[in-house]
């Protein structure tokens, strides 16, 4: 798939490694429980296939919700991914990759809730909290 591209990454203390093949669009998250989750927006890709993780002893996740979990390496706390429950989708945060070449900032969700005080200046395609669930609902 051409819009998609082969990516290893690990965790800040290099417990979890990662490798999977991600979407070149990155896409921003400005919910107020990523917000939570990292302190600012989060910047993620969709996997396009299950990543496969080494040192998955160091994975501990958490149920954000009844559809959805997001994971952490248990010894320096970077984030490892959100998933989907229903559909095993992952959304991996870009930061997590040693290669950030390819990639393209494509969208942002949850628009309406984010902070006044920043702003991307990139043209990005935006979906309102409303807009979102009923796209993937």
């Amino acid at each position: 798939m051409a819009d998609s591209i082969q990516r290893k990454g690990q965790c800040l203390c290099g417990k979890v490694l990662l490798d999977t093949k991600v979407e070149k669009k990155v896409g921003v998250c400005h919910c107020g429980m990523c917000r939570a989750w990292g302190g600012g927006p989060m910047f993620a890709v969709q996997a396009s296939e299950r990543p496969h993780f080494e040192g998955g002893e160091h994975i501990n996740s958490y149920d954000t919700s009844d559809w959805a979990e997001r994971a952490f390496c248990q010894h320096c706390g970077s984030h490892l991914y959100y998933r989907i429950k229903a559909s095993d989708e992952y959304i991996v945060p870009v930061g997590l990759f040693r290669d950030q070449s390819g990639f393209e900032l494509d969208h942002q969700i949850f628009i309406d809730h984010k902070p006044a005080y920043y702003a991307f200046a990139n043209d990005t395609t935006n979906m309102t909290e409303a807009e979102v669930f009923a796209k993937y609902s």
